[in-house]
């Protein structure tokens, strides 16, 4: 049986105007404590191009205080889940985090970009809410879409910044 995994705490501030939402951390990321930590996860270049800021090249730590400094917040859907390796596929006993209540203590939000297909499928626990949801195709590297057309629709974050 798989062990279980939990997600970080999450990156937030009072000021955050959208917040980024993911699945569950990888084992990559889970080894080094990191949110998007694999190598070849896209995420921080993304998120870098939408904020035109070199994420990729900053120390974790000024990453995510650099987020914070353009008002993104940071966190998963799954709060601790079972699961062999890193796939999202691979999900079992799955505990969510309480996205509402999170939402409810940000005053300023007015967007979640959800982080791929599991991510998004969370959603539907914000239903009837003010906010912008929007999906966004996966940073992991599993997911091979094109890196051009996955920051075509990264971009229209900007809107909400």
């Amino acid at each position: 049986m798989a062990n279980r995994k939990q997600c970080f705490p999450p990156v937030v501030s009072p000021e955050v105007r959208l917040l980024i939402l993911g699945s569950l951390p990888g084992e990559a990321s889970l080894a080094a404590s990191q949110y998007y930590a694999h190598p070849r996860n896209q995420f921080w270049r993304l998120l870098g191009e939408v904020l035109d800021e070199p994420l990729g090249e900053m120390p974790y730590a000024d990453r995510l205080g650099c987020l914070l400094e353009h008002r993104v917040g940071l966190w998963d859907v799954v709060a601790q889940a079972r699961r062999q390796g890193s796939l999202d596929a691979a999900l079992n006993d799955i505990e969510h985090n309480d996205l509402l209540a999170l939402t409810r203590s940000l005053p300023r939000l007015e967007a979640i970009g959800f982080n791929g297909g599991t991510a998004f499928k969370a959603a539907k626990s914000l239903a009837g809410s003010p906010l912008a949801l929007l999906a966004l195709p996966s940073s992991s590297p599993a997911y091979t879409r094109p890196y051009e057309e996955k920051l075509a629709i990264w971009l229209q974050l900007r809107r909400y910044m």
